[in-house]
């Protein structure tokens, strides 16, 4: 027994919400360090497309549609991340693209030095555009993961030349059964 009496009494901070949230910081530190950058964002990303579509359904099965609009999709972009604990809101909006700004990760400070991780965001977003809009390019202008201490993100719903001109990723999808 130590002096601080029973081991359930200790303070040690491990809760499942911790655990997890340290867990996926390891394996993406891992990934980039086996496989470099670029390949452990790929990982990740395929991670990212099938929550994306997930996610998706959950949206326009809740709303009842078969296409979320741009603003339900702004909406919905901002809302994701309110549920789970990050803090992004809409800078601006129009035909060409949304902006986002976010000052709080919901991977808190796990992610700091592990940009790889923001392409759960990219391709969440990405997905979620693409499969309403027909077409999506998001890029992670600053991010918390590059110790920015908020993100600001934009997506580009039109390939326009200052959309080809961003780095980022692109990903097209379905609206109403036709593939742009």
């Amino acid at each position: 027994m130590n002096e601080k009496g029973s081991i359930h009494n200790l303070g040690i901070p491990l809760n499942r919400d911790y655990f997890l949230r340290s867990l996926i910081r390891e394996l993406a530190g891992t990934l980039e360090e086996v496989v470099g950058y670029d390949e452990a964002a790929g990982y990740i990303s395929l991670v990212g497309q099938h929550i994306g579509n997930w996610i998706n359904g959950l949206y326009t099965k809740e709303l009842e549609v078969a296409a979320l609009s741009r603003d339900q999709v702004a909406d919905a972009l901002v809302d994701l991340k309110r549920r789970i604990h990050g803090n992004f809101s809409i800078i601006s909006q129009d035909e060409e693209k949304i902006v986002l700004h976010n000052t709080a990760c919901p991977f808190e400070d796990m992610v700091q030095d592990r940009p790889s991780m923001c392409m759960m965001t990219s391709n969440v977003f990405g997905v979620i555009t693409a499969d309403n809009l027909g077409y999506a390019k998001v890029s992670l202008e600053e991010t918390i993961a590059d110790r920015c201490g908020h993100c600001r993100v934009v997506v580009y719903l039109q390939s326009t030349p200052t959309a080809e001109a961003a780095e980022g990723r692109e990903y097209y999808g379905t609206v109403q059964g036709k593939t742009t």
